[in-house]
C-alpha cells in the first residue's frame, strides 16, 4: 500500500510542549555564554578588535583596520554591529559584554526563525500525516506546531552550535540571516509580501556579513524549486495545486529571482566577490568525516532517517517543499564546508535545515529507535555532567587528586574562584536535568517531539555546567589575557609597542587586556621602547634572534600562553635606533 505520507500520528501526539518551560530554555541557552565571560581566541578577540577600532574611532567605517590588517571576512555589517552597541553602552558596561549584546540578539532570532520555518514547512499539504478512516488524526495547526516544537529542540542539541553561535563574529552574523532565508522560502506559498521582506533582509545580511556566493545559491535555489512546483500541478492528484496556486508560485519564482539578483549586485557594487575555494588535501576526508558526524549529532542520523523514510516523496515526481528547501540548503552548506574554510564555521550556516529535515523522521520512529535515542542520550550526558561536576570539585577542594592535577598540568597557573551564583546556577541546572528526565520516563510518551527532548535538554545542560562551573578554567584557557598580564608586568603601561608576526587575535588582545597601542614593526615613528614577536613555536629560531639583535634589539624574555606554549612571543628591549 502506498500511502501519500509516511507520516502516521493521531492528534494525542501534537499536545503542545509547555511554552514557559521553552522560553525559560531558550532564554538561559542563549544567555550561557555570552554573559561572564572575556573574549576567548582566535575569531572571538578578533572580531572584538575591529569593533573597538571602530568605536573609539581609530579606523574608518568603510575600510577598518587593526593593526594595519583588515578583516578576514569581507562583510561589515558584524564589525558595525558591535561598534554602534559599544558605543551606545553605558560606561559601566564591560566593552566585550556589551559588544556581544547585539549577537545575542542575532542568535534568539536564529531559534525564533528556524521554529516558525519549520512551522511553515509542516503546514504544507505534502507534509501532512495520513487521514484516517474515522477521523483522530493530527490536525495542521496542532501538527506543524509539534514539529516545530521537535526541530527547535534538534536544533539546540546539535553539539557544533553552542561554542560557534554564543561567539560575537561574521559567522553568527551569516547563521542568522541564512535562516531569515530559510524561513522566508520556507514560508513563500502563504504569505507572499511577509516572506519578500523577510527574504531581501535575509539575503542582503548575508551579503553584508561576508557571504554572497551563498545568498545567491540560497535565493537561486529558492528561485528554482518555486518555478519547478508551479509546474508539478497533476490532473487527479488530490496534493496537485491548483491553478491560482501555480500563479502564486510563479510570481514567487519572479520575486525570489529579483531580490537575488539585488543581491548580486549589491555584492558586486561593494566588491565583496572574492574566489575563497581552498584546494582539496589527500587524506582531509576523515577530518571532514568527523567533523560531520559529531557537530551536526543528532541531527544527521535523523536526517538520514528522513530521506529513507520519505524517499517516495522527494524522490518522486511530485515536488515536496518541506524535504527538498531543507536538502537544498543543506547541500549548499556540506559544499561549502568541504570547499572552504574554516569549515566548521561554513557547516554551522546548515544546522537550522539539517534541524528541519531530522525533525520529520519523528512521525516515522519506531519505538526501538527512540529508546535507544533517549539511553543513548541519557548515558551520555549524564557522564558528561558527572565529569564536570568532578573536576569542579577537584578545582574547588584538590580532590580527588588526580582530576586537579590535570588541571594544573594542562593551565599551569590556573588559581581557582568560588561563585555561588555560579554554583546555584548549575545546581538548578542538574536538578531539572534530573526531572526531566523523570517526566520524559513518566508523562508525554505519546508526543511527537518526545525523542528530541533528551537530546536538547542534555547538550543544554553540558553547555550551562560548562559557562557557569568551568567558566573561570575555560577563560583562563581561551583567553591572551593571561598571556598579556605578564607582559604588561614587564613593560609596564607604554605609549606603544611594536609587533612582528602577530595575528588579528593576538593584536586585539594586547590591545584591549593590556592597553597597549600595538604598531607594526619598522612602519612607525617615533621608535617604541619594546617589541614582541610571534615565535613559531616554544622558542625562536637562531636566525629570528639574530636578525633582532641585529636591527637593536635585546631579548628580554619569552613568554607563553599557559594553556599552550606554542602561543609564545618573544618580548625585545630596543638598545640601539635603527
Amino acid at each position: 500500500m502506498n500511502l501519500p505520507s509516511p507520516a502516521i500520528v493521531a492528534q494525542s501526539a501534537v499536545r503542545r510542549l509547555p511554552r514557559p518551560l521553552l522560553l525559560a530554555f531558550c532564554i538561559v541557552w542563549v544567555l550561557a555564554g555570552f554573559v561572564g565571560r572575556g573574549p576567548w581566541k582566535n575569531a572571538d578577540i578578533s572580531a572584538f578588535g575591529y569593533m573597538l577600532e571602530l568605536a573609539h574611532g581609530h579606523t574608518a567605517w568603510l575600510d577598518p583596520k587593526l593593526g594595519g590588517f583588515g578583516p578576514e571576512t569581507d562583510g561589515l555589517l558584524p564589525y558595525w554591529l558591535g561598534a554602534w552597541a559599544l558605543k551606545l553602552a553605558p560606561s559601566w558596561v564591560a566593552p566585550d559584554f556589551a559588544a556581544r549584546v547585539p549577537f545575542g540578539f542575532l542568535l534568539a532570532m536564529t531559534l525564533a526563525a528556524t521554529w516558525y520555518a519549520i512551522y511553515a514547512l509542516a503546514r504544507n499539504p505534502r507534509a501532512q500525516p495520513v487521514a484516517f478512516a474515522f477521523g483522530g488524526e493530527a490536525l495542521p495547526k496542532d501538527y506543524g506546531r509539534a514539529i516545530a516544537d521537535g526541530g527547535l529542540l534538534a536544533l539546540m542539541a546539535c553539539l557544533g552550535l553552542a561554542q560557534l553561535a554564543h561567539e560575537g563574529t561574521a559567522y553568527l552574523t551569516q547563521l542568522a540571516f541564512s535562516t531569515l532565508t530559510f524561513l522566508a522560502l520556507a514560508g513563500a506559498p502563504w504569505r507572499p509580501l511577509l516572506t519578500a521582506t523577510f527574504l531581501a533582509a535575509g539575503l542582503a545580511g548575508l551579503v553584508l556579513s561576508g557571504a554572497p556566493a551563498l545568498a545567491v545559491m540560497f535565493g537561486g535555489g529558492g528561485t528554482l524549486l518555486a518555478l519547478f512546483e508551479s509546474r508539478s500541478a497533476k490532473p487527479g492528484d488530490p496534493l496537485a495545486i491548483s491553478a491560482d496556486e501555480a500563479t502564486l508560485m510563479r510570481r514567487n519564482a519572479l520575486v525570489t529571482g529579483s531580490i537575488t539578483l539585488m543581491a548580486a549586485a549589491l555584492a558586486w557594487v561593494l566588491d565583496l566577490w572574492e574566489w575563497r575555494l581552498v584546494p582539496y588535501e589527500a587524506g582531509s576526508w576523515r577530518s571532514m568525516a568527523r567533523l560531520l558526524l559529531w557537530f551536526t549529532w543528532p541531527c544527521w542520523p535523523l536526517a538520514l532517517l528522513t530521506l529513507w523514510r520519505w524517499r517516495r516523496q522527494w524522490l518522486g515526481t511530485t515536488l515536496h517543499r518541506h524535504l527538498l528547501l531543507p536538502i537544498g540548503f543543506a547541500a549548499i552548506t556540506i559544499a561549502a564546508t568541504v570547499s572552504t574554510q574554516p569549515a566548521d564555521r561554513a557547516l554551522l550556516l546548515g544546522l537550522p535545515a539539517m534541524a528541519a529535515l531530522a525533525v520529520f523522521s519523528l512521525p516515522t520512529l519506531s519505538r526501538g529507535v527512540a529508546a535507544l535515542i533517549d539511553w543513548f542520550t541519557l548515558l551520555f550526558f549524564t557522564g558528561g555532567a558527572i565529569v564536570i561536576w568532578v573536576i569542579y570539585i577537584a578545582m574547588q577542594t584538590g580532590w580527588p587528586r588526580q582530576p586537579a592535577a590535570n588541571v594544573l598540568k594542562l593551565a599551569p597557573g590556573f588559581v581557582s574562584t568560588f561563585s555561588p551564583t555560579a554554583l546555584l546556577l548549575a545546581v538548578v541546572a542538574t536538578v531539572a536535568w534530573g526531572a526531566l528526565v523523570v517526566w520524559r520516563a513518566g508523562r508525554q510518551r505519546h508526543a511527537l517531539w518526545k525523542s528530541v527532548v533528551l537530546p536538547a535538554g542534555g547538550a543544554g545542560l553540558g553547555w550551562l555546567l560548562l559557562m557557569t562551573l568551568w567558566l573561570p578554567l575555560l577563560d583562563y584557557a581561551r583567553s591572551f589575557a593571561p598571556q598579556v598580564e605578564r607582559v604588561v608586568a614587564i613593560t609596564g603601561t607604554q605609549d606603544c609597542v611594536e609587533f612582528q608576526g602577530f595575528s588579528r587575535a593576538q593584536i586585539a588582545a594586547f590591545q584591549y587586556h593590556g592597553t597597549l597601542r600595538m604598531l607594526p614593526m619598522y612602519t612607525v615613528t617615533p621608535h617604541c621602547r619594546w617589541a614582541l614577536v610571534d615565535v613559531d613555536g616554544p622558542e625562536p629560531t637562531p636566525a629570528q634572534r639574530k636578525s633582532m639583535i641585529d636591527a637593536g634589539w635585546s631579548p628580554v624574555a619569552l613568554v607563553a600562553r599557559p594553556a599552550d606554549r606554542k602561543d609564545t612571543v618573544g618580548l625585545y628591549r630596543r638598545t640601539a635606533a635603527r
